[in-house]
């Protein structure tokens, strides 16, 4: 019902001078559709206190409401061509008076988990990139088409919006920063099988795709009201330290169903561990953190164990935050299970020490898109050391890539066999004590023939280097444009 409209927003942003990647779309796509849902939200409210008697206290001011500056009605419902602002006077008003006053809704609000103070966030940490005020009319009145009303109109919006997230994680070489794979993030949701009640925490989370699949995960099971308003108040906890990815994050869970998300725009790995408290911690965490990053050494100096490897920084906060008995599934590169560094061998232990690595699934090469790296989820539940872990091997049996990505079918016998932990000619288990003490390796060894190091076909090499050439000859292109 929406697809029409998003392609025509796409379409319209194409043409905007100012937008030149699918980040900037899904960016520029992003406030509109929050203030157009925010509108929506506010209309739903007052009319449920009118119903109840009471009066309703906007949250905008009637000048910046979308019904005032957006799309201003006739008496006919149809758009109010004298009304509606358009070209220059349209631009000057959303640079200069709204996202302005949008973004002092910051100071004004309560607290961090208000809408106002979600507002204020937002609208620091975007700009508005559509310098066309006649571009901009087109894509406001494509926006005004969409509905928020029903649960079936938020659904196959927030599959749209899901699209867009895909195509802006397939666009560049670090695309995995902002898509993981869908099917990988709902198998590792089954592992982990979170209840009605829990915390579930991701500290690097990107667009809030493991947050989002956990709450479809979990909605089913909500039964009574009081159910409905944990989901929606204090079940899911998410830090993101980039901008572009905290403002997908909300308008992803917003269209998801929950309201006000309690995300954060923060840089995790700041936060101190001495500080962390019993009551900080969280039953359930799912990540997929940054890999190869660096941090700064006063980051560094928060950690036990210090590295400059961003992924293994996160996975000592995911420790440390998890409550005893709490269960985690982290994505991480599978060179941390054999690596010989000091920060590798330290970290590994301190895992089967104070967790149970239950499982490890190993990924094929290919899973995520535009990331040559080779990755691992580890699943580990807190407060007692690892005796045995259970590896598997997905093979899905066909090189992966665009376009033949994962699918839900390629994890469904991992999600049969991990509830047993049963041995197949993929699948194995080793005994915590046959780990060499000295090097605590954990590398993935198929004793039933398979390889430990799969190498990648020469083909694929080639594909790989075409697209990077490819992705070079873009950017030269448009520094060229530049000068």
């Amino acid at each position: 019902m929406f697809e029409q409209a998003f392609k025509n927003i796409d379409d319209a942003l194409r043409k905007e001078a100012g937008c030149t990647t699918e980040l900037d779309y899904t960016e520029q796509t992003s406030w509109l559709l929050f203030l157009k849902y925010l509108d929506a939200l506010e209309h739903q409210k007052a009319m449920e206190a009118g119903l109840e008697g009471r009066k309703y206290s906007y949250v905008l001011d009637p000048p910046y409401r979308w019904e005032s500056w957006a799309s201003p009605k006739d008496k006919h419902g149809k758009l109010d061509h004298n009304a509606a602002q358009t070209g220059p006077d349209l631009a000057d008003f959303v640079n200069l008076k709204l996202f302005p006053y949008l973004h002092g809704f910051k100071q004004k609000a309560t607290g961090p988990d208000t809408l106002e103070y979600k507002i204020g966030q937002i609208f620091g940490e975007i700009k508005n990139k559509i310098h066309s005020g006649y571009i901009l009319r087109d894509i406001i009145d494509h926006i005004d088409e969409l509905r928020f009303g029903s649960q079936a109109e938020k659904h196959e919006l927030s599959h749209l919006y899901e699209a867009k997230i895909k195509n802006m994680g397939n666009a560049g070489r670090n695309g995995g920063e902002y898509y993981t794979p869908r099917p990988l993030i709902r198998a590792m949701v089954q592992v982990v099988h979170p209840k009605i009640g829990e915390r579930i925490y991701d500290g690097a989370c990107g667009s809030a795709g493991f947050l989002c699949e956990s709450y479809d995960y979990l909605r089913p099971q909500a039964k009574k009201a009081a159910d409905l308003k944990t989901l929606q108040e204090s079940t899911f906890w998410g830090i993101e330290k980039k901008s572009l990815a905290y403002v997908i994050a909300i308008m992803n869970m917003i269209l998801h169903g929950i309201e006000t998300p309690n995300i954060v725009h923060a840089n995790t790995l700041a936060l101190n561990l001495n500080d962390v408290q019993d009551k900080d911690r969280f039953d359930i965490i799912l990540a997929n953190p940054p890999f190869g990053g660096k941090e700064r050494k006063e980051v560094q100096q928060n950690f036990p164990i210090k590295t400059g490897e961003t992924a293994f920084l996160f996975l000592q906060h995911f420790i440390k935050m998890l409550k005893a008995g709490g269960r985690a599934g982290v994505v991480i590169k599978n060179t941390f299970l054999s690596n010989t560094d000091n920060a590798s061998v330290s970290l590994r232990k301190l895992l089967l020490e104070s967790c149970n690595l239950h499982t490890v699934l190993d990924c094929p090469g290919g899973t995520f898109q535009g990331a040559g790296v080779k990755t691992v989820v580890l699943f580990f539940e807190k407060g007692a050391p690892t005796r045995k872990t259970w590896y598997y091997q997905l093979e899905p049996g066909r090189n992966m890539g665009k376009t033949n990505p994962l699918n839900d079918t390629d994890l469904a016998e991992f999600i049969g066999l991990e509830k047993t932990k049963t041995d197949t000619p993929k699948s194995w288990s080793v005994a915590a004590v046959s780990i060499n003490p000295a090097t605590f390796d954990l590398s993935v060894k198929n004793p039933n023939g398979g390889e430990a190091v799969v190498h990648r076909s020469p083909q694929d090499i080639m594909d790989e280097i075409a697209v990077l050439d490819g992705d070079s000859a873009e950017v030269l292109a448009t520094i060229r444009g530049l000068l």
